[in-house]
């Protein structure tokens, strides 16, 4: 674990961003103040919650199947996939391996909010059968009739219960795209990652602990990172839902609590990349690095200027974090 966070900007070099939200979307964070923000330590049966789901999501027959034939894109072979996750729901995605059918790793690679319409296959290091769900609700592959799939709708929906809320079924499909992949890519097995930018990297901290198939994980701006924090802080993502939410109804704050990707990171104990943003208007950057520095195993964190904001160093940052992620996925013990 690096003894001190790593960036891919010069903060002494780089100009104030402009903008013209209602809000900091630093909410007065620097650097030093955001590396001590802590993480609720969740309710007393946070655990044993978690472990019950992962338990009853295994139970699960993925029945994974290929949806139409294979095309071949930059070295790798392409198809359309789907599984079954818990509650019977049908999971699309897409699945792509080395065309030259050597397979070193495997990776569960998940979206932000807006959903996904292809994969991404820059993202994981050479060599990778990466499976890329769309978690329910969302698409462009998995929505579902009376989920909302925009992210304001999407991240109430069931959020009364901690048994209904959507973003808990979201987790599992995250468990069945696993068992889908080794599945359908039994090599695999031997070392399967994870990556997940916001809501995937919120989603990512919360299945990951109790999983002990993943072997390393890459996280991304992500979202979810303590919600006591996050609902005291405007932002134009999926947490201002949850915060209008939230003055109706201050009993959704007991159920956030079974899903506070910060309190998850507590337990995660294998080696995690972080890419955490000092400014960012969707996501609350302190909810961003207080899933970093809870997490309990080894870490690395790559401060970035910004994340969800367009801004002129935006693609080269963009590409640093992603080598970056792509040579840790590779290299973690």
């Amino acid at each position: 674990m690096p003894t001190h966070p790593l960036t891919s900007h010069d903060n002494e070099l780089s100009p104030p961003l402009h903008h013209d939200f209602p809000f900091d979307p630093t909410h007065g964070y620097d650097l030093p103040r955001l590396l001590e923000v802590g993480a609720p330590a969740g309710p007393d049966d946070f655990v044993d919650f978690w472990q019950e789901r992962y338990a009853r999501a295994l139970r699960v027959d993925p029945a994974p199947r290929l949806e139409g034939p294979w095309t071949t894109v930059d070295g790798l072979r392409v198809a359309d996939v789907s599984y079954t996750s818990v509650d019977g729901v049908r999971i699309g995605g897409w699945l792509t391996v080395p065309a030259d059918g050597r397979v070193l790793q495997g990776c569960v690679a998940t979206h932000g909010y807006g959903g996904r319409e292809a994969p991404d296959l820059r993202q994981p290091p050479p060599g990778t059968a990466t499976i890329w769900p769309c978690l329910r609700g969302l698409g462009t592959r998995s929505l579902l009739p009376g989920v909302a799939s925009n992210s304001a709708g999407h991240v109430l929906h069931g959020i009364g219960s901690r048994e209904s809320y959507v973003i808990g079924g979201c987790v599992a499909d995250v468990w069945g795209a696993a068992g889908a992949l080794l599945r359908l890519v039994p090599e695999a097995a031997g070392r399967l990652t994870y990556l997940g930018t916001s809501f995937g990297g919120g989603i990512g901290a919360l299945a990951l602990p109790w999983d002990d198939r993943f072997h390393a994980a890459g996280l991304t701006v992500p979202t979810f990172g303590n919600h006591p924090l996050r609902v005291t802080l405007p932002c134009t993502g999926s947490g201002e839902s949850v915060r209008t939410r939230l003055a109706e109804d201050p009993s959704v704050l007991d159920v956030l609590a079974y899903f506070d990707a910060a309190t998850a990171a507590r337990h995660l104990r294998i080696p995690v990349h972080v890419g955490a943003a000092l400014f960012d208007p969707s996501v609350p950057p302190p909810g961003q690095f207080a899933i970093h520095n809870a997490l309990a195993g080894p870490r690395e964190l790559l401060v970035l200027r910004a994340g969800h904001f367009d801004h002129p160093d935006e693609p080269a940052e963009t590409a640093a974090l992603e080598e970056a992620q792509r040579r840790f996925l590779s290299e973690a013990d």
